[in-house]
């Protein structure tokens, strides 16, 4: 398979005027949430994972370490389950994150559902839910085109 660049992200940007701004006017209103900027790198990261989106991976693992988000809580995010770095407010943003992510699996069952609203209210599930929708989408317009990673120069 090759790596490289189908339609890089610029590229895209200028291909589709309005499509980029409005899934980043997205993540602007989703970052006012409330939900705050460690979770929803949490969330962006594992769905990304998930979809084995480059591109969105780094990105977003770049904008972790800038926010100082500890190693250990990005290193063991592939199996979070098993790892005890994560609050309880996180592992239900992950189930979810997966649940939606997976959708074709069955979606989120109703447990999940009332463990999620409980945690979260029905204001701060809904902006969670639509986080999730908006990194899944940028992970299949980045996967689909192929963007190039945004490796940082001092690991290339």
């Amino acid at each position: 398979m090759s790596t490289s660049p189908r339609i890089d992200r610029p590229e895209f940007a200028a291909l589709t005027p309005g499509v980029s701004e409005a899934l980043l006017a997205l993540g602007k209103a989703l970052k006012a949430s409330g939900l705050g900027d460690d979770l929803l790198e949490l969330i962006k990261l594992r769905a990304s994972q998930l979809n084995g989106c480059a591109f969105c991976l780094q990105f977003h693992l770049n904008v972790a370490r800038q926010l100082g988000m500890d190693a250990p809580r990005l290193d063991l995010l592939s199996a979070w389950r098993e790892a005890p770095v994560y609050s309880e407010r996180e592992r239900i943003a992950l189930e979810w994150t997966e649940a939606l992510t997976l959708a074709a699996q069955g979606g989120p069952d109703d447990t999940l559902y009332a463990k999620a609203l409980a945690e979260f209210g029905a204001a701060g599930l809904s902006y969670l839910t639509a986080a999730i929708a908006n990194i899944n989408a940028w992970n299949r317009i980045a996967l689909g085109l192929r963007f190039a990673p945004p490796i940082p120069k001092t690991a290339a």
